[in-house]
């Protein structure tokens, strides 16, 4: 594999191609999996050499972070962790969001969890309308300066949002961002019309996630076909609500399932598999610094590697082109899902 890391934005610091997205990890939101079905994903991840492993306070009511913090042990200065704030710790008005007091209790957990005495990237998992971005970044910015935090990022903010939040750094004489989790795949294009220039702009590296759709991209739906209740909509569609169902098929649509036949017969073709072929597609997008994998399971991990080393050739790209164009929706900068309120599985 050629250019195994890259520089993240305009910082110093080098993330793999590959990033392990840990939200799936634990079972406290009743999707994901315990903890020895998670370390040998882990494991194989660190063992290959990548090295970026993003988690969130949130994510399994804190079980991931615990289980991430656990299989470094040993190891943590070879590996790149990235966490996340904003989401509730409980009921509490000053629990969750952006302030200075909730943020000051979520790293101090998060690092608990983690076993750590700093966090490399530490991101604001979205944007928090009741505290002055100024306060945030000052906030932040304190947590470089005690060695607490190495680098900075944030997580479906709008175009706007990360104009604010780098004039705000500058304001308070702090630390910019240097990281954007955006949602980006052939099926969620529509960073690229105002996210991505914003980023670029801003010397923001993008560490894309989303990128399989939940898994539409791998060829796992059919249209007409009531999903497989293994699979992550099936699990979705067993809560049996309105919100859940409405995700699934606003997922399933026909728009999204013409692209995952495409990007089949593409696989075909070239010999791999729609994984592959999706993973491929964002991997070499203009400033995506680094992909964040989702898996489930150690198969899963194994079949999205290969995108990494497949060189998508200009015809294939045409066709990806047409077939996907920007979606028709508006640029929120925040994904919602059904298994959480007010959460994001960035």
């Amino acid at each position: 594999m050629t250019d195994f890391h890259r520089p993240l934005g305009g910082s110093g610091l080098r993330v793999s191609r590959a990033c392990l997205g840990t939200a799936n990890f634990g079972t406290a939101w009743g999707l994901g999996v315990p903890e020895e079905q998670a370390r040998p994903v882990i494991d194989a991840f660190l063992d290959a050499g990548h090295t970026l492993l993003d988690t969130a306070d949130n994510y399994n009511a804190g079980e991931s972070e615990r289980i991430v913090g656990a299989a470094v042990r040993g190891r943590r200065d070879q590996v790149v962790i990235a966490t996340k704030a904003f989401q509730p710790h409980g009921p509490g008005p000053n629990e969750r969001g952006l302030s200075r007091v909730h943020l000051t209790r979520a790293l101090e957990a998060s690092l608990r969890r983690l076993g750590t005495d700093h966090v490399d990237l530490y991101q604001c998992h979205q944007w928090d309308e009741g505290t002055p971005i100024e306060e945030t970044m000052a906030t932040l910015d304190g947590f470089v300066r005690d060695g607490k935090v190495r680098y900075l990022g944030a997580s479906n903010f709008t175009a706007a949002q990360i104009v604010e939040a780098q004039w705000a750094a500058q304001r308070v004489a702090g630390t910019p961002l240097v990281g954007l989790q955006a949602q980006y795949s052939l099926l969620r294009r529509d960073i690229e019309a105002e996210i991505l220039p914003a980023a670029r702009r801003h010397r923001l590296g993008v560490l894309a996630y989303g990128v399989l759709g939940g898994g539409v991209l791998a060829g796992r739906y059919r249209s007409g076909a009531r999903p497989d209740p293994a699979s992550r909509m099936g699990r979705v569609l067993a809560r049996e609500t309105d919100r859940a169902r409405r995700w699934v098929d606003d997922q399933l649509s026909e728009r999204n399932l013409a692209i995952a036949r495409e990007v089949a017969r593409l696989a075909g073709e070239l010999g791999t598999t729609p994984t592959a072929v999706a993973v491929a597609w964002v991997a070499a997008r203009p400033g995506v610094a680094s992909v964040v994998l989702g898996p489930r399971t150690h198969e899963q991990y194994e079949q999205a590697l290969p995108g990494f080393a497949l060189d998508l050739p200009a015809g294939a790209l045409e066709r990806l082109a047409e077939v996907s164009g920007p979606a028709p929706v508006p640029v929120t900068g925040r994904l919602s899902l059904p298994w959480s309120a007010g959460s994001s599985r960035s």
